[in-house]
């Protein structure tokens, strides 16, 4: 019996043997179309559509502070455009802090189902207020007392706490009332410099085609070594 098995209850899988040989067809640089978000407009579509996968708007979004430390979580993009890639959250949380201190972002997108990833690397601007109230006023009822009830990122004495909020929310501003948008929350739109599909390939040899910004405002493609 191993030091794991007798912490848990059975044994534990051996994520070194966990082995999975991805696809044969690959992403070749001919197929690609001429910008990265209408190339991720077609793998995006092929999440949604075809592969049907749960939440295909998912992605990680990392940050760091001015000192250099990391921090990352899963957010739900909420609009993507030749303008950028958008997602809202409360400006007092983590990543908000962080991105006052360092613009710099890196978003991934992991399809694993498809064998694919998407990596966006950019600058992080917040929206206009006008934006994220179009946005706001498009939630459900509940997330929208939601976004007022939770202090995102801060500490609280326990779940009771939150919930007697959200009470004292839905008390105040009963469904069908119009819930003001709360001035410490909106968006923040990533606008990229490189983009990179990673597609899974035999062999552990992946096809990865990076998008990089160039001066004039187009783009060059780089492929990377897997």
């Amino acid at each position: 019996m191993t030091d794991r098995d007798s912490v848990y209850s059975g044994p534990v899988p051996d994520p070194a043997a966990m082995r999975k040989q991805y696809r044969a067809d690959g992403l070749d640089e001919a197929e690609l179309a001429a910008t990265p978000v209408e190339q991720f407009a077609r793998w995006f579509k092929d999440a949604a559509v075809e592969a049907h996968l749960f939440e295909p708007n998912a992605m990680i979004v990392s940050t760091a502070d001015a000192e250099g430390r990391p921090g990352s979580r899963t957010v739900l993009l909420k609009q993507f455009d030749e303008q950028g890639f958008v997602f809202y959250t409360n400006y007092e949380s983590r990543k908000a802090r962080d991105l006052a201190e360092n613009p710099y972002v890196s978003l991934l997108f992991p399809w694993h189902p498809m064998a694919r990833q998407v990596i966006v690397r950019g600058v992080a601007r917040r929206t206009g207020r006008d934006e994220t109230a179009a946005y706001f006023r498009s939630r459900p009822h509940g997330s929208q007392l939601g976004a007022w009830a939770s202090g995102q990122s801060s500490v609280i004495a326990g779940r009771a706490e939150l919930d007697a909020s959200y009470a004292e929310l839905l008390a105040r501003y009963p469904e069908g009332e119009q819930v003001p948008v709360p001035p410490h929350w909106g968006g923040f739109r990533v606008v990229p410099e490189s983009v990179e599909f990673w597609q899974g390939r035999e062999n552990r040899l992946h096809d990865r085609l990076r998008y990089v910004a160039r001066a004039d405002g187009g783009w060059s493609v780089e492929r990377l070594a897997p």
